[in-house]
Order: structure tokens, then sequence, then C-alpha cells
């Protein structure tokens, strides 16, 4: 907005515009817990009120409870809201089968590194005359490549031989050590 007579004006018709759009987007992404609202800071205090009366209005409709609390020093509004089913994101999409939803997937050298602690773990507690590893082929690849010097001093170290297998359906973060 570009307010026809002050600033003051255009953050007032600003902050009222976003107020109901956040009813709305509350509404249909179907948020809950506790929410900070950041509107643009007023200083007159009916335009606060104001603002807060039509994100009530908006509110109404809705039939999660609400609560809503007065507009802070910092101008920030802390308002609660109970989800009662579940949000958009959760009811469209499912979590995603390589990283299980965290949103990362560990790197090649990384899981490079906890096999080769849980072939010393397993060298330890276990008698075997050999180890395959069976994992991805990015995994088997660094293992061959960037990591082959600390292979051999760990086949050095438990004095027994660690074989290599690709599995072609197993994603980078997956990985078994077996004993042979």
């Amino acid at each position: 907005f570009v307010g026809h007579r002050n600033l003051e004006e255009t953050i007032f018709k600003t902050n009222l515009e976003a107020a109901r759009t956040i009813g709305r987007q509350l509404r249909l992404r179907n948020l809950g817990g506790i929410i900070i609202l950041d509107f643009i800071d007023m200083d007159d205090e009916e335009h606060q009120r104001q603002v807060l009366r039509m994100l009530e209005k908006m509110l109404e409709r809705d039939h999660a409870r609400t609560t809503i609390s007065c507009v802070s020093e910092l101008g920030l509004v802390e308002m609660t809201r109970k989800r009662t089913t579940e949000s958009l994101g959760q009811t469209l999409c499912e979590p995603c089968s390589v990283c299980e939803g965290t949103g990362f997937l560990k790197t090649a050298e990384t899981v490079c590194y906890e096999i080769m602690r849980e072939i010393l773990r397993v060298s330890r507690a276990y008698d075997a005359s050999a180890y395959l590893v069976m994992a991805s082929q990015s995994v088997i690849d660094r293992l061959l490549d960037e990591e082959s010097d600390n292979v051999a001093d760990l086949e050095t170290f438990i004095d027994k031989q660690i074989k290599f297998q690709v599995e072609l359906m197993y994603n980078q973060g997956q990985y078994d050590v077996v004993l042979l």
C-alpha cells in the first residue's frame, strides 16, 4: 500500500491485510502451537486494536481453539492455536524413503567411517575369518578409493580380510557388515 496521507496509514492498511491473510493461512495450513505474529510497528493504539479485532474476526470462523494476546512492546502478537486434525503437509505428503523425513542424507565419507567403526566393534565381540561390507555403489567406491589406506590399516589391525559388495537397492546411508 502507498498511503495517501502518511506512513502510519500505509502501515495500518498493510497490517490489516496481513491480519486477514494470517487468519486464512492458519486455517488453510491447519497450523498449531504457539505462533508469533510480527506486524509492522504501529504508534497509534487505535490502529493496534483494529488490527487485533480484524485478526479475531478472521479467526471466528476457525473450528480450532485460539487465544490471542495483545500487541507487545516489540510489536509482536502471541497466539496459540489448537490443531484438531493433521496439517496440510501431513495430509498431502509422506516421509522421504531415503532420509526418513529428516531432510538430510549422510555423506559417503560419514558412512565409510561408520562402517569402519562397526567392523572394529564387531571384531572385538565376535570371531570371524573375514568381513563382508554390503553398501551402496558410492560408499563402496569411496572405501576402495579415498579410504583404501584406512581400510588397509583396519585389516592389519584386526588381522582379517574385508570384502566389499555393492547392493543396488541400498541408499547411501544403508550398509551391513556380515561375518564370514
